[in-house]
């Protein structure tokens, strides 16, 4: 999902700086009258909504070189959390999803079972990458895939 949002955020405080004055009106503005700019919005909350920083940083553990890790990971989190700030500003929402409750509803009710797909997932990785060639954890690996695809639906 990264894709999906990573940028937004810097975009958004970069366009607040350059226009300090009447920039989040013209923002909120476009969001009531750009039918393109508002559907970018809803998307991006979903996939906000949908994603989750904390099962993140797990994946982030996988990466060996600590160094690097502790460089990117801490910016990843920040840009995540400027986008969902930024997207909760311009929408002039509280929460994510916030005006469309039952999607809220629906992905709240599907953490349950994904985040023990991501854990096992990351297992799977760990042993994968240290050298385990047994068949099972490979298809645990793809079995995972598909189960956290199929449980994010549209953006998985």
């Amino acid at each position: 999902m990264l894709p999906a949002w990573y940028g937004f955020g810097w975009a958004v405080k970069a366009w607040l700086g350059a226009h300090p004055e009447d920039g989040m009106q013209v923002l909120r503005a476009m969001h009531a009258e750009w039918p393109f700019f508002e559907s970018l919005l809803s998307n991006m909350d979903m996939v906000l909504a949908k994603s989750d920083i904390a099962i993140a940083s797990r994946y982030a553990e996988l990466v060996e070189d600590g160094s690097l890790r502790d460089r990117i990971f801490p910016r990843l989190r920040a840009e995540w959390q400027d986008s969902v700030e930024a997207v909760l500003a311009i929408m002039e929402q509280d929460i994510l999803l916030e005006k469309n409750p039952l999607l809220a509803r629906s992905i709240r009710n599907r953490f349950p079972y994904l985040d023990p797909l991501n854990h096992l997932q990351i297992e799977l990785l760990k042993r994968h990458r240290a050298g385990d060639t047994d068949e099972r954890v490979v298809q645990g690996i793809h079995l995972t895939i598909n189960g956290i695809a199929a449980g994010l639906r549209n953006s998985g």
